[in-house]
């Protein structure tokens, strides 16, 4: 049987992953309850195992200024292994996974400039088999 959790409890899991270091008094005050009632909770919601653990997120400095972005890839026929090989080789895909639906594979890329971004995308949309592309920039990334 799963923890149930109401919509104090809601709440409470939302300010802290906004920020995990929120003290009490700060939580008792934003959701209008008292100190108590927001260690109590954090203690039920910890051992219950609804919250499993509290962690920092850190900005890479190098991913601030690197251009980000998604590319949606359609493959001819039955050429995805092929097309994943040669796709291995262009260094500003960081990551490769297959799908399924109207395309065939998401590349997550990494560019210095957006001058390399427009010669990555020259090279990956002249690799033999790509069908046709879309590829949208990341401007921002929101947080859970």
């Amino acid at each position: 049987m799963s923890p149930s959790i109401d919509d104090l409890d809601r709440q409470l899991i939302s300010l802290l992953r906004a920020n995990g270091r929120e003290s009490v008094v700060n939580l008792a005050s934003r959701l209008g309850v008292t100190r108590a009632t927001v260690n109590a909770r954090l203690d039920r919601l910890i051992e219950n195992g609804v919250i499993v653990g509290f962690s920092v997120r850190v900005r890479d400095p190098a991913e601030v200024s690197a251009l980000r972005a998604i590319m949606l890839l359609a493959v001819e026929g039955r050429n995805t292994r092929e097309v994943i090989r040669s796709l291995r080789g262009v260094p500003e895909i960081a990551a490769l996974h297959t799908t399924n639906g109207r395309w065939d594979l998401v590349a997550e890329m990494s560019c210095e400039s957006l001058a390399a971004f427009d010669q990555a995308l020259g090279v990956i949309r002249g690799i033999e088999g790509i069908r046709y592309s879309e590829t949208s920039i990341l401007l921002s990334s929101a947080t859970a």
